[in-house]
């Protein structure tokens, strides 16, 4: 299929104005979409991972990766401190997302940098690497959470890997379907942006 644009590469974002808004939209996506609290919309699916991942692929500074688990932390100790969720998932190996998230952002970074393309054609390759992102942050943020919170005292590798049919589809597919959202978004812009380029070059 044609190109989406001739111009260059699109990810990560170059403009620095766009990744602010971008860093803010997906500030504000995570706060309206994760746990209980006073901002959150219940109805959506957690956009986490998609957060970290979008951070990597759209935005350039290395810091966003741990501002972004800054706030994620903050969202959900704000929760249990409000008394709005259960210390469940509050144990010691909550410090495991920090390596699942940084896998995500990892993921999103060396999707930009290596391997997308504006051309419809990259879109397999983005499944290859969210696919690949997907059990590598399951494995660290799901696994860490079975085997060393506490929680499941008989865990073993058995019981985990039962329990992958039932949790890792629904990761994936609500990881796939807010980057496909945000990426679509992205080249409809971005198409837009070039028209009114070409538009306006014409007229000088």
């Amino acid at each position: 299929m044609q190109s989406l644009s001739s111009t260059a590469p699109s990810l990560p974002l170059q403009s620095v104005r766009g990744q602010i808004l971008v860093g803010l939209a997906l500030a504000a996506l995570m706060i309206c979409t994760r746990g209980q609290h006073f901002a959150s919309v219940n109805a959506l699916p957690s956009a986490s991972w998609a957060v970290f991942f979008l951070a990597g692929a759209l935005l350039r500074p290395a810091w966003v990766l741990p501002a972004f688990f800054v706030l994620s932390s903050m969202l959900d100790f704000g929760s249990l401190a409000a008394g709005t969720i259960t210390d469940w998932c509050v144990s010691p190996a909550y410090w495991a997302l920090a390596f699942a998230y940084a896998a995500l952002w990892l993921g999103g970074r060396v999707y930009a940098r290596r391997v997308h393309a504006d051309r419809w054609a990259t879109v397999p390759r983005l499944a290859l690497v969210l696919l690949a992102t997907t059990v590598v942050a399951y494995l660290l943020s799901k696994g860490g959470f079975y085997f060393f919170s506490g929680r499941y005292p008989q865990a073993d590798l058995a019981g985990f890997v039962a329990r992958i049919p039932r949790y890792f589809p629904r990761a994936l597919g609500t990881l796939a379907g807010y980057v496909a959202v945000a990426f679509v978004l992205h080249a409809l812009l971005r198409g837009l942006f070039a028209r009114d380029s070409v538009r306006s070059g014409a007229r000088t």
